[in-house]
């Protein structure tokens, strides 16, 4: 049954997506789970402390949080299941909340259109939103690469693995990788404040996002191949494929590579943050330099069709399991 609570909340979150009327008046769970991470990052990283104090600390904090996080999950479970139809639906609601599909397709539009209708000014405004370099760094093509990248890299953290981690252990799998998750954008950084407490969080995240960074690619591809043409899917398979490593990230280049593939772009490269510059080579430096409005519309439409694609695994994966 929780592979078609699965396809409704997948369902859900296309049609309703991240309504800023609710959030505005209820506090959304990654808010909720943001306040667990910070209040066990005060109590427990201590500067004057060593460092391999510090990553035990961290470990025992992750720990403790994931745990906490499954626990809630099982027991929101049970309770539904008890509600049988009605309990199943507002299972439903609850994945959709964690998934984060058309909230981040909308945010890449408004970089489109700030873009087009503001100018410079109104796409530096609007990728602030979604992605954490210098917005003041960019001219009209880091605009446009920015937004690409960040619609790959969040499509494999923000849909594809949320919807694998309640694939495969249900309600308490989606809280915990959340819980992850959220713990990894907060002290995940290597900064002098968080390098050793916030080791173990940052390594956790790497290996869960490990088998979706993958399929994320994978679905890439197939809404390429599906959106673009044979050419753009094998493109985004084989430049996936060879320079996925050229990342910072060992999850991050999976998705963004198979983007820079799919539309014959360069992606990633030199960037700031803060003001510290990034220096990282171009991923399919073969494809065009400069990505252009266009791109950034068509990177949406690939994106749309992957969406598809993993929405039609799982109604698949979901009548394969009741017939057999």
């Amino acid at each position: 049954m929780h592979l078609v609570i699965l396809a409704a909340g997948l369902a859900i979150d296309r049609i309703v997506g991240d309504p800023d009327w609710l959030w505005r008046r209820l506090p959304h769970p990654v808010v909720l789970f943001g306040t667990a991470i910070g209040a066990c990052e005060r109590w427990l990283n201590r500067s004057h402390l060593s460092g391999s104090r510090l990553r035990r600390r961290g470990v025992v904090a992750i720990s403790g949080l994931l745990l906490l996080s499954s626990v809630i999950g099982l027991l929101i479970h049970a309770v539904l299941l008890s509600l049988g139809l009605a309990g199943a639906l507002i299972e439903a609601l609850i994945v959709a909340i964690f998934l984060a599909q058309k909230s981040l397709s909308d945010h890449v539009l408004r970089v489109a259109t700030g873009l087009r209708e503001g100018g410079l000014a109104g796409g530096r405004r609007a990728v602030a939103m979604i992605v954490g370099r210098d917005p003041d760094s960019l001219d009209e093509a880091g605009v446009c690469r920015a937004a690409l990248e960040s619609l790959a890299e969040n499509f494999s953290d923000g849909v594809v693995a949320p919807l694998f981690w309640y694939a495969v252990c249900g309600l308490p799998g989606l809280l915990a990788y959340k819980m992850l998750n959220t713990a990894d954008s907060m002290i995940g950084h290597k900064t002098e404040r968080y390098l050793h407490f916030g080791w173990a969080s940052a390594r956790l995240d790497d290996l869960a996002n490990l088998p979706a960074a993958r399929l994320s690619m994978l679905l890439i591809a197939g809404g390429a191949w599906w959106r673009l043409g044979q050419r753009a899917g094998r493109d985004a398979l084989s430049v996936a494929l060879r320079d996925h490593g050229l990342h910072r990230s060992p999850n991050s280049g999976w998705p963004e590579a198979a983007m820079a593939g799919a539309l014959d772009v360069q992606l990633a490269g030199p960037r700031l943050y803060a003001g510290s510059r990034v220096e990282e080579p171009m991923m399919h430096a073969a494809g065009r330099p400069v990505a252009t409005v266009e791109d950034v519309l068509r990177g949406v439409n690939v994106f749309h069709s992957a969406w598809t694609l993993a929405l039609a695994a799982v109604v698949s994966a979901a009548v394969f399991q009741h017939l057999f």
